[in-house]
């Protein structure tokens, strides 16, 4: 259904849609199927999608005992993460983001560099599989949470470095300071402000962010470069990419994995694969 769309997340089911008629239908498309699927949902919450980011709110619960915890743990390939349905419009994990998830867990990753890391949940992959990891958000509130992913998965988070800084003004300094990684993770919001209210805005500076972030990816490393501004698709990606591989004088090869099968068109995030050369 164009703009509105169903996640389950654990035992809970996430309505998301643009308008409240959306969500009364989605309701009575659910309730439909529902006996159709081997799944018996413990609470139903709904979130709104607004145009603007101001204008977000918490997922509200629409169905289930409410006295339950907000708190769950959820897995993924095996791997918990913690969801918090009151903590805001992002209850801790980006489904649309699972796919390069499982995809970095096939990639050799040594030192990964996890910019706008929110909850830390590729952190969390390329630790389990042995890299040093460095997560960066501008939100201290979003690195304790992916701490807590950190513990939950038997992780030592103080092995690790959480940065609560605004990654445009971070990246230029870790590259005066010559720190390289093989894979550096790009996934910014589509609108921001950082510190002393500096903006940033997806549509405009993207190209700046990936430029900054090769002069700290290694010879040989990867990218991923991701976005949700439905102003940028795939297309508008590769070139962005390409511009800043021919500005920077490097060669790289560009990849985009399959689409999500269960993300209506438009709704999930547009992302590339760059791998340097």
């Amino acid at each position: 259904m164009h703009g509105a769309w169903v996640e389950r997340l654990g035992d809970d089911l996430l309505f998301n849609h643009q308008t409240p008629n959306l969500l009364t239908l989605l309701l009575e498309e659910w309730k439909q199927r529902a006996p159709t699927y081997a799944f018996e949902a413990q609470r139903l919450f709904s979130r709104i999608l607004p145009l603007q980011n101001d204008q977000r709110t918490a997922p509200v619960l629409l169905q289930g005992d409410a006295a339950q915890p907000v708190e769950t743990v959820v897995l993924e390939s095996n791997i918990r993460f913690g969801l918090d349905f009151s903590a805001g419009y992002s209850v801790g994990l980006f489904l649309d983001q699972r796919a390069n998830r499982a995809f970095l867990r096939t990639q050799p990753v040594r030192r990964l560099l996890n910019t706008f890391a929110y909850t830390c949940s590729f952190s969390v992959v390329a630790a389990l599989a042995g890299a040093e990891t460095v997560s960066a958000d501008l939100s201290q509130k979003s690195l304790d949470r992916g701490r807590l992913n950190f513990t939950l998965n038997g992780l030592d988070p103080a092995a690790h470095r959480f940065i609560a800084d605004d990654v445009q003004e971070l990246l230029p300094r870790m590259a005066r300071r010559k720190e390289k990684f093989d894979t550096v993770i790009l996934d910014p919001p589509t609108f921001s402000r950082g510190n002393k209210g500096r903006r940033f805005r997806a549509e405009d500076d993207l190209q700046s962010l990936l430029s900054a972030a090769m002069e700290v990816t290694a010879s040989g490393g990867r990218i991923l470069l991701s976005t949700n501004c439905t102003k940028l698709r795939a297309s508008d990606l590769e070139c962005i990419a390409r511009f800043s591989l021919k500005n920077a004088r490097l060669n790289g090869t560009l990849q985009h994995l399959p689409t999500l099968v269960d993300f209506p068109e438009g709704t999930a995030a547009s992302t590339l694969w760059i791998q340097l050369r």
